[in-house]
């Protein structure tokens, strides 16, 4: 397996405790992907003993403003601390703040080019930090669709103020249920991504599911990531069409090459 697989605990076998969740992945050889850490007991996610692969990396604040960065900056340093103690591998961002759940909303209805400055320079001085505490952070892609107004609504958005910041406290977290829906041309934006990809993450699309049911060939794409080079994590954010140990037999499929 080319791949370090791991699934989005929040999304699957949503009837059960969120610590049995992570138990039954790691049983499965999966690592654990979290949303919203305050939504959860933290204790019983220690007890686990899972590696814990990605959370969300802040709670208040946004990339593309003072008022919005210095906020951001606190929250992640605070959500930093957190992280360390469950041992996340990396601390995700998006560029607006975060509603119900962890998930992100609409802040700005344009994405202008000073604000893609002033992110650049908020992700900066979140790499300092980042230097200081020993952590990673990476830098969702969204979609118009599912997140209409939110800055870094596109591969494009993301990519390049990664690319620009170039240090290896910030990486992609390069989402290709989003990708697909807002620009397509998977492999291509994986090649483009690659040096800075700190995280491959995937659902099938229309509905959100696990690979094999929708429009994505995710075996031809995990293909391509071996054939570039590609050997880091892979993780499902899906949500299970029917059984959710089906939906992880499905993603362990297509990427066990």
């Amino acid at each position: 397996m080319p791949f370090q697989l791991a699934a989005c605990a929040e999304m699957l076998w949503r009837d059960r405790p969120i610590d049995w969740r992570a138990a039954r992945l790691t049983e499965r050889g999966l690592g654990v992907g979290l949303w919203n850490w305050p939504d959860h007991d933290l204790t019983r996610l220690e007890r686990v003993g899972a590696n814990y692969t990605i959370m969300n990396g802040y709670l208040t604040g946004r990339l593309t403003d003072p008022e919005g960065a210095d906020r951001l900056l606190a929250s992640a340093r605070e959500t930093a601390e957190v992280g360390k103690r469950l041992g996340v591998d990396r601390l995700n961002l998006h560029g607006t703040g975060l509603g119900e759940g962890g998930i992100p909303i609409p802040q700005h209805g344009t994405f202008s080019p000073g604000m893609a400055l002033r992110a650049r320079d908020t992700l900066h001085r979140l790499c300092d930090m980042a230097e200081e505490l020993g952590v990673v952070y990476t830098l969702e892609n969204l979609n118009p669709l599912d997140h209409p107004g939110c800055p870094f609504g596109s591969t494009a958005e993301v990519l390049s103020p990664v690319s620009a910041v170039n240090r290896p406290q910030l990486r992609i977290n390069l989402d290709l249920y989003h990708t697909q829906i807002g620009e397509g041309d998977l492999i291509r934006w994986c090649r483009a991504c690659l040096p800075w990809i700190g995280e491959v993450q995937v659902a099938d699309n229309p509905g959100r599911c696990e690979p094999g049911t929708g429009e994505i060939n995710y075996a031809g794409v995990a293909r391509a990531l071996r054939d570039m080079g590609y050997t880091g994590a892979v993780g499902m954010e899906a949500y299970a069409a029917g059984d959710s140990d089906a939906a992880v037999e499905a993603f362990v499929a297509a990427f066990t090459l």
